[in-house]
């Protein structure tokens, strides 16, 4: 897997408050290797889809956690020197100031939460 990803993200909030949607309809219209979507904004928080294949870069958020939960695939999660790997209906947070990353060896589904101020691509 290479990490020269080129990288689809999409902060605009594609569903307003009190509007109904399907991710399975987000999953599907998208045609890039690597993307998100900001889904929601839910009080200060904003939920964010990634349909993920191959690596993102170290980064860390310094005053942000972030959630990552896998609906489909699996995931491997680099949090400092240890790799977590993460498969459909599994979670972990990344607490603020942790360098991480993500990485895919084949397409995987994410939902990842955190506050609306937060930089997709780190601090």
């Amino acid at each position: 897997m290479s990490d020269q990803t080129t990288y689809h993200i999409r902060t605009d909030v594609k569903y307003p408050a009190m509007t109904k949607f399907d991710i399975a309809d987000v999953i599907g219209a998208n045609k890039e290797k690597w993307f998100n979507q900001t889904l929601v904004e839910v009080n200060d928080s904003v939920v964010r889809l990634g349909v993920l294949e191959g690596a993102f870069h170290f980064h860390k958020h310094d005053d942000e956690d972030e959630l990552f939960y896998v609906l489909d695939g699996k995931l491997l999660l680099d949090v400092e020197n240890e790799t977590h790997e993460l498969t459909a209906g599994q979670g972990y947070v990344v607490p603020k100031g942790v360098v991480h990353r993500t990485r895919a060896p084949e397409k995987v589904v994410v939902l990842m939460t955190a506050s609306a101020g937060v930089r997709p691509t780190g601090d």
